[in-house]
């Protein structure tokens, strides 16, 4: 049974008992004082069975509020389509699929004339009319996750570095010793420039959504949104616009993907590190 549908039905069920023992019950037993007590008590029951219509999000964790772990829903909010390229959602018996559309335009209006801005200005007018159906355009800063790249550029420092030893252990020419040591700094320098600190990455992105009564359904009626989608954006723009997939889609919804752990575990470090010295 739906929640919903249960919390309901159990509120008014719980007025009716109380109004009709209210009611059944003869005057010589309940005083009357109690009566309107009862009175009361069965209306603000039927109260909470009418809100229990619009707020069962809000009455569910005051029912089970002694419970040590409250569960609003055990249904995921989403999830990657099989094809990789959409975010699927459940509403009911149907499926909402979403598709975003990574849109590669890097201009500002800042570096423009009069002229230019007031092209571009029509041309965002037409990006925003171009589809009936809803549109979300985003443009969204995201830090970067060097990990991988700080840890190449590590491995690669370490061998210029292990080089440089090697060179100086065999008493090797000044020349190919002043080349290593060349090298390593330009390396060093290198890494310390990458790691000194954060790098920010903009996109700029529309999503689409489509509903249908099978996920495969709503995907496909989502992608075929997203490629007249992309058809006039390149046609506006003169770009190639692409879909996102993967790991792509889930730096537009997940906040442990907009800020990689790792990266603020290391800047926390980092300001640890400077406050203790």
């Amino acid at each position: 049974m739906d929640k919903k549908l249960f919390v309901f039905l159990g509120f008014l069920g719980a007025s009716i008992a109380i109004i009709l023992t209210d009611v059944s019950a003869p005057s010589t037993t309940i005083s009357p004082t109690l009566k309107i007590l009862l009175l009361i008590v069965g209306l603000f029951f039927d109260a909470l069975a009418y809100a229990s219509r619009y707020y069962t999000y809000l009455l569910l964790p005051i029912v089970k509020q002694r419970k040590r772990f409250i569960v609003l829903s055990d249904e995921d909010p989403y999830w990657l389509s099989t094809t990789n390229d959409a975010l699927v959602h459940k509403e009911g018996e149907d499926f909402l699929a979403t598709v975003y559309v990574k849109i590669p335009l890097y201009v500002s209006a800042t570096e423009m004339n009069d002229d230019e801005k007031i092209n571009f200005t029509k041309q965002i007018s037409r990006l925003v009319s171009l589809s009936r159906d809803p549109i979300r355009f985003t443009t969204q800063v995201n830090i970067m996750n060097k990990d991988a790249y700080l840890s190449s550029l590590r491995a690669t420092l370490g061998g210029v570095e292990n080089e440089e030893a090697e060179l100086t252990a065999k008493n090797a020419p000044q020349k190919m010793l002043d080349r290593a040591r060349g090298k390593a700094s330009m390396w060093r320098h290198m890494f310390d420039n990458v790691n000194a600190a954060q790098s920010l990455e903009m996109v700029l992105y529309g999503s689409v959504s489509a509903i249908g009564s099978k996920e495969f359904e709503a995907t496909s009626m989502a992608h075929q949104r997203a490629r007249e989608l992309m058809s006039g954006i390149a046609a506006v723009f003169g770009v190639n616009p692409s879909i996102l997939t993967g790991e792509a889609i889930l730096k537009a919804v997940e906040p442990e993907h907009l800020i990689p752990y790792s990266t603020i575990s290391e800047q926390m470090g980092k300001a640890l590190r400077e406050q203790v010295t």
